[in-house]
């Protein structure tokens, strides 16, 4: 989930009473915190397409160096959606990592959790990466643990909510406790299995932001692309069995507004209206030269999705900022689809 955008820690936590701690630890090991979470608070809009609290942003500075640190500095908006279901941002121990050591919960300070979290992440996205599997995978292996990843690649590849489902079953003796998180009342009434939360990907869901666009072909065209984000890069990819490299994403995405794009970066160059990146909009493409060698001027495309970011087949898909120096070292321009 690189992975995917999806791009995720076995970081997890229980109650703290040392009288009732091996009942809880099996009871609440990897249960995230959920009541912590923001529910209607202090909310600020769009950090990087999530929407998180002012109480979580504020430890963006911390969660970006240790995940630079980690080799991870893509997932920093990922992260921080695992904050405001871990802690809300304001518990010490705020991506609640203590028993990814071994140890009692809420036993690490704000940055040893930090960088613990972030460190256990990067090692789930390593661990998914050799097993094949999807970014939704390792959402929720952070909180059922790295045997999920195995227990996913046994069984295609690709997460779904009933392979989560049957995890908690088997692991809990399909021991069922009542869940009142909305999202569990609307999925099914508001339960859970007694082992960590099967609702996990859900949870870090809800805080990112699935955008808007006043065109309509434009909305159907990211609808498409934004299913595959945190899908790995894959050369010559151009489908979603497959997954994709960066004309394989922009033409499997086009195609589903009923538009033809030609296969390869440079025939999507080709075929457009070449226009200043300041004069671009959503849904025109974004062109580069030179990103490999690849025989031709042109070597990658992703969509422009307005605010100086772009969609694209990297590795893994997702969003990527054009201001930074390498894009800006490569860019050669937007294109505009003739109609």
């Amino acid at each position: 989930m690189k992975m995917m955008r999806l791009k995720i820690t076995l970081i997890t936590w229980g109650l703290g009473f040392i009288a009732l701690f091996g009942l809880l630890a099996f009871v609440a090991i990897f249960i995230s915190d959920e009541e912590h979470s923001s529910d209607g608070g202090d909310f600020i809009g769009e950090l990087g397409g999530i929407s998180v609290s002012a109480d979580v942003l504020k430890h963006q500075a911390m969660v970006e160096k240790y995940a630079k640190e980690y080799g991870i500095l893509e997932y920093v908006s990922t992260l921080l959606a695992i904050i405001e279901v871990e802690s809300g941002g304001k518990l010490k121990d705020v991506m609640q990592s203590s028993e990814s050591l071994g140890l009692p919960p809420n036993t690490l300070n704000t940055e040893e959790s930090i960088r613990q979290g972030t460190k256990y992440f990067a090692d789930l996205l390593s661990s998914a990466e050799r097993s094949g599997v999807d970014g939704n995978t390792v959402i929720q292996a952070y909180n059922y643990g790295g045997a999920f990843i195995d227990y996913v690649a046994k069984q295609g590849n690709s997460y779904s909510f009933e392979l989560a489902e049957s995890f908690a079953r088997e692991r809990s003796g399909g021991n069922k406790v009542t869940y009142s998180n909305p999202i569990a009342v609307k999925k099914n009434g508001g339960w859970r299995y007694l082992y960590g939360n099967m609702f996990y990907v859900d949870l870090v869901s809800q805080y990112f932001i699935s955008p808007q666009f006043d065109d309509k072909m434009v909305q159907m065209v990211m609808n498409e692309a934004l299913k595959y984000e945190g899908f790995p890069y894959v050369f010559g990819g151009a489908n979603p069995n497959t997954s994709f490299d960066c004309s394989g994403l922009t033409q499997w995405s086009y195609r589903k507004a009923g538009i033809n794009l030609p296969r390869t970066a440079q025939q999507q160059y080709d075929a457009t209206e070449s226009i200043p990146l300041s004069e671009a909009k959503p849904g025109d493409l974004v062109f580069f030269h030179s990103t490999y060698n690849a025989g031709t001027y042109v070597t990658h495309v992703g969509i422009f999705v307005g605010n100086n970011q772009m969609y694209n087949a990297g590795d893994p898909i997702g969003y990527a900022d054009l201001t930074s120096s390498y894009w800006q070292k490569h860019l050669i321009g937007a294109g505009r689809i003739k109609q």
